[in-house]
Formats: structure tokens, sequence, C-alpha cells
């Protein structure tokens, strides 16, 4: 876990404290004040600390007259992208996240990451791999290295990416491969939790198995997937929409070569000239509010399909986010070749 304690300083302080401090960070020179209880009533940069000493202020006069108090800051667990997106604008990157008392939970730096998005993740990674076979002999598939790490490296540091801090993998297949890989995800700065399939349970059923969720949105996915997705981008639709549940898609486009012709039950109403078709493929990418998960039967096989199906008849609202950024799903062989080239060049 990054430690920002170094860029909290209090009321008390003098401008040659605080100068101390900012010579001390070298980076990010940003310093976030705090009262005698903790409660964050400021921001004080560099440049502030250089326009009091140009007006000949003393170095040893108190931080308070400088300190900047209309600052920006996120709540936790209440903000929208739209503030994430506001901050970015204003060219801000340490960003405060304060707790309802208004002390500082948490520092995000925006160098280092894109969103701080209040979301919750579970990974299905508890398939066998048989089609990779005999690659998944004895390691499970998403522990196969795609360039220099793991493939569900690759899917937790993007999740990582976007302040995703929850992740919850449920795991079957060599499980305790993947346990010891990972562990409680600390070295990533999240929390990594895990459940254990005795049987294999689809793309959605183990979700029944989770005891509690945080009450945030989920967002589950598959374990072998390599994308580019913009998850800020993805939850902001689920946020706008407010619908159950979000489906990541992939615009699948089939040109017909020949002349359609179109008829009702009697006679012919027209002609399409080589039209073309666009379907929604699933990408495997779904994002659900928490009540959702409630649907799904424990203790059965059960896919994310089947689920959609269930919400549609519950009269639930279901949207499609279209990717048009970089998506494969390592199913084969020849996926998995893919992806060994296709790592060379993907930018995170």
């Amino acid at each position: 876990m990054v430690n920002y304690s170094k860029h909290i300083i209090p009321e008390s302080a003098t401008i040659r404290d605080a100068l101390n401090r900012l010579n001390k960070l070298g980076t990010d020179l940003t310093l976030f004040i705090v009262d005698g209880n903790g409660k964050m009533t400021g921001t004080l940069t560099d440049g502030d600390i250089r326009r009091v000493l140009v007006k000949k202020t003393e170095i040893d006069a108190p931080i308070t007259p400088v300190v900047f108090r209309n600052f920006r800051y996120l709540r936790q667990g209440q903000f929208s992208t739209v503030q994430m997106t506001e901050i970015r604008k204003k060219g801000i990157y340490l960003v405060p996240v304060l707790a309802k008392d208004g002390r500082i939970a948490r520092i995000i730096n925006l160098h280092h990451q894109r969103s701080l998005l209040p979301i919750e993740a579970v990974i299905m990674a508890g398939g066998d791999g048989r089609r990779l076979r005999p690659l998944t002999e004895k390691v499970p598939k998403p522990l196969l290295k795609v360039g220099d790490k793991p493939i569900l490296e690759h899917v937790i540091d993007r999740l990582v990416l976007y302040g995703i801090e929850n992740i919850t993998i449920t795991v079957n297949y060599l499980g305790s491969l993947i346990e010891d890989y990972f562990g409680d995800g600390s070295h990533k700065s999240v929390s990594i939790k895990y459940i254990r399939e005795t049987e294999p349970l689809g793309t959605a059923g183990s979700l029944a198995l989770i005891k509690k969720f945080s009450g945030q949105p989920i967002l589950l996915l598959n374990s072998d997937l390599l994308t580019t997705i913009d998850y800020e981008d993805f939850y902001g639709e689920f946020e706008k929409t407010g619908v159950d549940l979000l489906v990541a898609t992939l615009p699948y486009t089939v040109n017909l070569p020949y002349a359609v012709m179109e008829a009702d039950h009697e006679k012919v109403t027209g002609f399409k000239e080589k039209p073309t078709f666009i379907y929604q493929a699933n990408a495997g990418i779904y994002l659900m509010k928490p009540e959702v998960a409630g649907i799904i039967p424990r203790n059965g096989f059960f896919n994310a399909t089947d689920l959609m199906d269930a919400l549609l008849k519950k009269g639930k609202k279901i949207n499609y986010y279209p990717l048009y950024c970089y998506w494969l799903d390592i199913g084969n062989h020849q996926d998995f070749n893919k992806a060994q080239e296709d790592i060379k060049h993907i930018k995170q």
C-alpha cells in the first residue's frame, strides 16, 4: 500500500515546516492540511508558498493564511465519474478521498491510476482450461503467462488501474496455485478473497456462494480476457442508464454479398442491396446492481446468460455496452499464441 502520510501536515505548521516537507517530496508537490481532529481543511502547494514569500511573509509564519480552502475532494463511496472527469480536466493529480467525518480515508494519485471506482469485482477462474492442454495439465489457465505475467494478473492489474480495491476470485481446478500466487492482494494494494467451487457452476453460479457483498455494484468477468476496456466509461454508462445489468459486447458485422428480398406472407415488399447487419456478441464482462446476485440459485450450474434470461422474465432492465477497444478471449492455443504477439503492442 502506497503511504501518502508524508503529504499530510497539521494546521499548526509553519511555512518553514511546509517547505521542508515539500523538499522531501520531490514530486507531486501538494500538501493536505488537517486540523487537530484529523479533519481536512485545505491544501498547500509550492506555488502557494512562493506567492506569499514574494510578498516578504516571514518564513516562520503560520501556514493558516496561505491554505487553499476551496479544494477538490471525493467523498468516500459517494462520488461519480463526472466528478473524476472534472478533477482531471483541472489538472489535479493528487486527490483526497474523505470519510463522512471529513478525515482523509486515502489519497489517490492520478499519475499512477486512472480512477477510483466504487464497485467490487468477481473474477471467474474455476475452469480447467481443457482446450489449452497440455499447457494446463499442471498450471491453471489463469496462471499461464502472456508476456511477462499470468493472464489473470493482466486482468487484476487493469482493475487496480481503475481503483477497484475489493476483488473476489472463484477457483476450482488447481485453485490453490492461484491463491498462492496472488495471496490476499496486499502487494497490489487491493483486497483479494477466494470462493472455492467444489463443482463447475458456470459463468455466474459461484456468485451465489458469496455470503456478503459490500452493497456496491458488482463487476463480473472471466479470468481469461485480455482487454483494454475503459472501466470508468463502462461504469459511467451503468450510472447514467440506471439499468439492473450492463453487459459489454463486441459489435460483429456481417456483410451479405447478395441482395436480400423483403417479403410478407403474400408478396415481395422490397429489396436491400448487399445489406450489412451488426450483431452484439457477449464479451464476458458484466456490471450489475448488488441485488441481482440474489436471483442466482445456490449450488447449481448457472451461466451469465441464464442470469440475463431470469432478469428479463422479471421485467428488469438490461443494456449493452459495445467495446471498441482491444479484446481477446484466450480459449485455445491459437488465441494464446495471438495474445503473446498482441501483448507486445498493447498500451494499458
